[in-house]
């Protein structure tokens, strides 16, 4: 049997290869946590290393970090698959089964921010369904709690706001 970080890697890139959307740090940790494979540590230090080796690609924003697979963690994972027992490969595809609805919904409604050289921020929200950007809109404002309002708001209120312009815009 391959040793755990080994099984580790395996798992989250299957994971990854499973979905056609990011997965976030807190649902690949969830993962591990609720089936009590390893402790939360670990899955940091797995995800490390596999954003070293090129086999995923991470994007971050100011409350979190996205992971996809790339083409090299893709190969890897072909090479070794053999190694995921049948029990992870059922925990996995449990887990999707599960989350389905969840895991989608906090992966297509986007709001991050940033500063701006002239000293404001930028707010992106961003609606995202199958990797096409449905709406992709952003905001500048003056105040760092204005932008994490807006953010917050974003996602509650995104259907809303994405119906109201569509309905506006084409008239």
């Amino acid at each position: 049997m391959a040793e755990p970080f080994t099984i580790y890697k395996l798992t989250i890139l299957n994971m990854l290869d499973k979905v056609d959307f990011p997965l976030t740090n807190t649902q690949i940790s969830n993962f591990f946590l609720e089936q009590e494979y390893t402790d939360y540590f670990r899955v940091q230090q797995v995800l490390n290393d596999l954003s070293d080796a090129d086999l995923i690609r991470s994007e971050s924003t100011h409350n979190n970090t996205q992971y996809t697979i790339t083409a090299a963690g893709r190969e890897t994972l072909g090479f070794f698959r053999d190694k995921l027992t049948d029990a992870i490969e059922h925990d996995t595809i449990a887990y999707f089964e599960k989350n389905k609805m969840e895991l989608r919904t906090v992966n297509s409604i986007l709001a991050d921010y940033y500063k701006t050289p002239n000293q404001d921020y930028a707010v992106r929200c961003q609606f995202r369904e199958r990797g096409t950007n449905l709406i992709d809109l952003t905001l500048t404002v003056k105040k760092k709690e204005q932008a994490e309002a807006i953010c917050n708001n974003w996602k509650k209120q995104n259907e809303d706001v994405y119906a109201y312009l569509m309905d506006i815009l084409m008239k």
